[in-house]
């Protein structure tokens, strides 16, 4: 009965060798293994950054709190700037889309257009990123330590100075107990010469984040964010240059004239894995 089945499956259907078994070309078989392992990877990242966080002691930044790097409105809007990083990159995904359904159809205008699109899609995000990190190192202004271990917040209104206490607007306020961001509701608010005395008394300083402390809460905490956002800034990076190396040969015409845009599906499947990235990114990150 076997061999009977068997005589009756057409030779087309059968692998006899010389094609790919999957019916899928050597280039988007590879770029498949090369998605997988890159998605153990951030896994990996994303695991270690969970298991960190629940496992500290100490008081975890809210993300809310932390990304109020809105252009011209320091503040104002937290996560909106990462939502709106966040949102372009995703739609972009659908430019590429557009650009590999393009290319199915032998439409070189088409593909230029949406690949185009996409490629300014990813250059703003990469751009916004390196804005982002800029306000994430600079810091809000940092916080005080007094010598009988409480934390107070410094409020300028020069972002940029050096000098906090000789600043317009300078005054301290007293972290919540236990939380580096949130102010403590309960504490009375103090003057300038109190502000002041407790400046000059201070135990440690603490503005802006790099890898061995940050004002925003336990030293891991800048560390995976530098990290991990990075890791994935590259990987868009990274993509934003395939698709502008894919943008130009469309235009010289090169796939065109072999006679397909396989190359555009190829980078299409490696930008849809940065953008997934992405979303896991922000939600476990920004929001969680």
């Amino acid at each position: 009965m076997a061999g009977e089945a068997t005589k009756a499956l057409s030779n087309d259907v059968l692998w006899g060798g010389g094609r790919s078994p999957f019916s899928i070309s050597y280039g988007k078989m590879m770029m498949w293994f090369f998605l997988v392992s890159d998605a153990l990877t951030f896994s990996g990242l994303l695991v270690a950054y969970g298991f960190v966080r629940h496992s500290t002691t100490e008081a975890w930044p809210i993300g809310e709190e932390v990304f109020r790097a809105l252009p011209f409105l320091h503040g104002s809007y937290p996560l909106i700037y990462v939502a709106l990083m966040t949102a372009i990159l995703i739609f972009s995904s659908v430019t590429m889309v557009l650009a590999v359904e393009a290319g199915h159809r032998m439409d070189k205008k088409g593909v230029i257009k949406w690949l185009f699109l996409t490629v300014i899609g990813g250059a703003f995000f990469v751009g916004s990123q390196a804005w982002e990190w800029s306000h994430f190192i600079h810091g809000g202004g940092g916080y005080i330590t007094t010598t009988d271990g409480a934390k107070y917040w410094v409020h300028t209104k020069d972002h940029d100075t050096h000098d906090p206490v000789n600043a317009e607007g300078f005054h301290l306020e007293k972290a919540r107990e236990g939380h580096y961001l949130l102010p403590d509701e309960s504490a009375h608010h103090l003057d300038h010469a109190a502000a002041v005395k407790l400046w000059n008394e201070r135990v440690d300083y603490v503005d802006g984040a790099n890898m061995t402390r940050n004002e925003y809460g336990p030293s891991q905490y800048a560390t995976f964010f530098f990290f991990i956002t990075g890791f994935h800034g590259f990987h868009v990076f990274s993509g934003v240059i395939i698709n502008l190396i894919v943008l130009i040969m469309v235009i010289k015409g090169v796939f065109h004239r072999r006679g397909h845009y396989e190359m555009v599906e190829k980078a299409g499947l490696y930008w849809h894995f940065v953008d997934l990235v992405c979303v896991f990114v922000f939600t476990f990150f920004y929001l969680l």
